[in-house]
């Protein structure tokens, strides 16, 4: 490659970074997942737009799997262990035995009413068996929704990519069909060795940077993500789920006393989106344009047997036990949304060269599409029709925290949103520890000094300073407030507040 070359690449690359980055604001404004856009900008790129041809499935293979590698880093990074523990029971029966349910119903079905053969059928109903936590919560984050119900949803992403990865897999193989007994035991090998090597290395890595004196605060988030890729990588050397590894190592680094924690959110978060630009990307355009009017009718049907059928089927069969309300089921069946990880899964079976493989990343890329759109932008009334919020409900109140080595302390900082019961509280009234103290607010872009009665109103921004020992406390009583109100806080609740 030419220096020339060069900046014409360097140049092309930024100006699609931009693009993606003005996609994303447009598709937050508009209650859409940012998915839809990215897929569109590699489309007119691709060789239906501007006429950039790339079809090279292996090479989208390697970089979607380490792009989705990299997402799953920064989604264990930014998991609150605190709040998943409780639902990691429900989510774990949800990503293993709801993923095998809705993947059976949903070949079945495209066996039986479009005549694919089974091979095809079980690969194309694994491949779409997978929800998508970013394109979730790109349309929920604006969404009053109980804790739990969010907290199911974004668990169920973060596990459900590797039993999913892993059936592609087994599927794509050359022979005949494997029999259960070997999928099982493929299945649980895996998961459990998976699972494993990103727990040793997250707790490796906790104890090397807690540990490590770094010569420059920009070293710290870069040796946290190298031990979230080093898990997701020997994982996958030893023929073992890299994804599950990557996400519990991510989980395991997360939520521990880090230093400089802020600081290597903000980079995973910023790597996370890189990757999900560059991957939809890539994958608008791996697809063929011309090819896609074709696969419309197929994928409708099966993208319908999925919704109304097997996603349904598998949150009834595995959330009963453990007593989730009938409304909340329904909603977390019409939630489930499918991004990035399907269409990746698609050039699996291309690469592996299972006939007719091309037709289903079409058809995988038509029903991601299609359903995003519907799906998308009717969660809010769904969650209205099925009261699992309400209008004018409070709020989550977001704390974000930045360290303060020297003091041993941290700066929490919140904005009271509109409808949230932190409205009209005094400061006296919030029963912070002693070694919280809210030291500013700022209102109507004006800083003010607080004493013990002023009063919060919507809109404050308010600064914290909390002592490590205390912050999860603070926070703690801070959401109490916030969703419950000072007097029924005060009344009884507070043993059972828990962060939001």
């Amino acid at each position: 490659m030419t220096l020339q070359q060069l900046y014409m690449v360097l140049l092309v690359g930024g100006s699609v970074l931009l693009a993606g980055i003005t996609a994303a604001r447009v598709a937050h404004g508009a209650g859409l997942p940012s998915l839809l856009f990215f897929l569109a900008l590699g489309l007119i790129l691709g060789e239906g737009g501007l006429g950039l041809n790339f079809d090279d499935a292996q090479l989208a293979q390697a970089l979607g799997t380490g792009a989705l590698g990299l997402i799953l880093i920064e989604g264990g990074l930014s998991t609150s262990w605190a709040d998943m523990r409780r639902l990691l029971a429900p989510a774990g029966v949800l990503a293993t035995a709801g993923v095998a349910v809705s993947m059976l119903l949903t070949a079945t079905g495209a066996h039986l009413l479009l005549g694919m053969e089974w091979r095809l059928a079980l690969l194309l109903g694994a491949i779409v068996s997978s929800t998508d936590a970013a394109a979730t919560f790109a349309v929920l984050r604006s969404l009053p929704l109980p804790s739990k119900v969010r907290g199911l949803l974004e668990a169920e992403s973060g596990l459900n990519d590797a039993p999913t990865i892993i059936l592609v897999l087994v599927f794509s193989t050359a022979g005949d069909l494997p029999g259960p007994g070997y999928v099982a035991g493929n299945l649980v090998y895996q998961l459990a060795a998976g699972a494993a090597m990103g727990l040793i290395t997250g707790r490796l890595g906790v104890a090397a940077l807690r540990r490590i004196a770094l010569p420059a605060t920009g070293l710290y988030p870069l040796a946290t993500v190298g031990f979230g890729v080093i898990a997701f990588a020997a994982a996958g050397t030893a023929g073992a789920s890299g994804i599950i590894a990557a996400y519990l190592c991510g989980l395991v680094l997360g939520n521990s006393r880090l230093p400089h924690r802020a600081a290597t959110r903000s980079f995973a978060e910023g790597a996370g989106w890189l990757a999900q630009i560059g991957l939809f990307v890539m994958l608008g355009l791996l697809v063929s344009p011309s090819e896609l009017p074709e696969a419309i009718v197929t994928a409708i049907v099966v993208g319908l047997v999925l919704l109304l059928v097997a996603r349904p089927i598998s949150v009834l069969v595995c959330l009963p036990a453990f007593r989730v309300p009938w409304r909340e089921q329904a909603f977390l069946s019409w939630a489930g949304l499918r991004g990035a990880v399907p269409i990746v899964l698609a050039t699996f079976p291309i690469v592996s060269g299972v006939d007719g493989a091309l037709e289903l990343l079409h058809i995988v890329f038509v029903l991601v599409v299609v359903f995003t759109l519907i799906q998308g932008p009717s969660l809010p009334g769904a969650a209205r029709l099925l009261r699992v919020t309400q209008p004018g409900q409070a709020r989550e109140v977001n704390v974000e925290a930045a360290p303060l080595d020297v003091l041993g302390a941290e700066l929490l900082t919140l904005t009271i949103p509109r409808g949230s019961r932190l409205h009209g509280v005094e400061i006296a009234e919030l029963r912070l520890p002693s070694a919280a103290v809210v030291s500013l607010i700022i209102r109507d872009g004006a800083a003010l000094v607080p004493g013990p009665t002023t009063v919060l109103a919507e809109e404050d921004e308010i600064l914290i300073v909390a002592t490590e020992a205390v912050r999860e406390t603070a926070e703690r009583r801070l959401r109490a407030v916030g969703r419950r109100g000072r007097l029924a806080y005060w009344l009884g609740e507070r043993g059972d507040a828990e962060p939001g």
